[in-house]
């Protein structure tokens, strides 16, 4: 391996240009060569060194290219996925992973028998806010955790039947493209829980997709996680609710790095994911005695530190951070949260 890992990504939408090639360009020795845009050049605008192929074999058969990145919709992931790790490729797809539990165990296989890294990019975990609560629980600032919500509000009236994110087919709704999120930060946090029980909508008349869901994961401790998300919340509650034995941590609003990378920011900005102070969350608990109330200040995100493990675990300095094996437990989880909606009862988790 040559001290640049070559990198190319299949599609230039949203996430590839909000998320993914700002953050690969941020990353040392992360060398972003090709972008495949079979519509458009659009990605020369802010990339002109950058070759833009419309043939995705062009990424598979470039000796220069070591890791893909997959960021087509997710119902057609699993095609992208297997046909670059036959290429002898290193593998990031977007989330989430795949549409069913059984298409992501097979590419897991393959990545394995290929001896190659497959990873899918949960970006999240490195959100400000989600790293400030782990060191909150990790640390027993609150005691034993016995309930926490976490909740994604969004005010978007209006569906669009003509976008994936809208559509009814396998893969498409808020549940797979925001839950997956959320499910992966309790499994994270707390592990793989014993029940679960799901609520799954779709609030607006104009849309086809699910909008709207209510998860709660039981676990054996007696811990309740629900996770929930709304497009018709237009005063937004609260991000993170967390309860434990000790205290109660509450955060507001949502980690700024997505809002910087929209606006042509980069990780290596000076005080790149950093909140204001009126941002931070509030902290009621009591430690060694005393009790402590007030604001805590925010960790500073860092989506930069997923794409420099990929880099790391590729040239053997590093294990894996985001294992295929936990995005797809995270899939399988949304397939037994549409069971329990189905059924309209709590399915235990196998």
């Amino acid at each position: 391996m040559s001290e640049k890992v070559g990198v190319g990504i299949v599609g230039y939408g949203f996430a590839s240009s909000t998320f993914h090639a700002p953050i690969i360009e941020a990353v040392p020795h992360l060398q972003l060569n090709k972008i495949v845009q079979r519509n458009s050049n659009s990605a020369n605008e802010r990339y002109p060194e950058i070759e833009v192929v419309k043939d995705v074999d062009a990424l598979y058969r470039d000796d220069a290219i070591d890791l893909v990145i997959v960021t087509t919709p997710s119902t057609n992931h699993v095609q992208f996925v297997r046909d670059a790790l036959l290429a002898g490729k290193h593998v990031v797809v977007e989330k989430p992973f795949t549409t069913t539990f059984e298409e992501a165990d097979k590419l897991i296989e393959l990545a394995k028998k290929q001896g190659k890294v497959l990873s899918v990019f949960h970006n999240r975990r490195w959100d400000g806010d989600f790293r400030t609560l782990c060191k909150l629980v990790d640390s027993g600032t609150l005691g034993e955790v016995k309930e926490a919500i976490f909740r994604w509000d969004r005010y978007i009236p209006e569906a669009d039947p003509e976008k994936w994110r809208d559509s009814n087919v396998l893969g498409s709704g808020v549940l797979y493209d925001l839950g997956v999120h959320f499910l992966d930060q309790a499994l994270c946090l707390f592990g793989k829980p014993a029940t679960i029980r799901a609520e799954v909508r779709t609030l607006r008349t104009s849309g086809k997709g699910d909008d709207y869901f209510d998860v709660t994961l039981g676990y054996q401790s007696g811990l309740s996680v629900n996770l929930q998300s709304s497009v018709l919340a237009r005063e937004p509650g609260p991000r993170y609710v967390v309860h434990g034995t000790y205290g109660s941590f509450v955060k507001y609003g949502e980690d700024p790095q997505e809002e910087a990378l929209k606006a042509g920011g980069t990780p290596v900005d000076p005080d790149w994911g950093k909140e204001s102070p009126e941002r931070w969350g509030e902290l009621n608990t009591t430690m060694n005695g005393l009790h402590l109330s007030g604001k805590v200040e925010t960790v500073a995100g860092a989506y930069q530190a997923y794409y420099q493990n990929i880099y790391e675990t590729i040239t053997g300095c590093a294990d894996l951070d985001v294992k295929p094996e936990e995005a797809a437990m995270a899939i399988r989880l949304i397939e037994l949260a549409h069971k329990s909606n189905r059924e309209g009862r709590t399915i235990e988790v196998e």
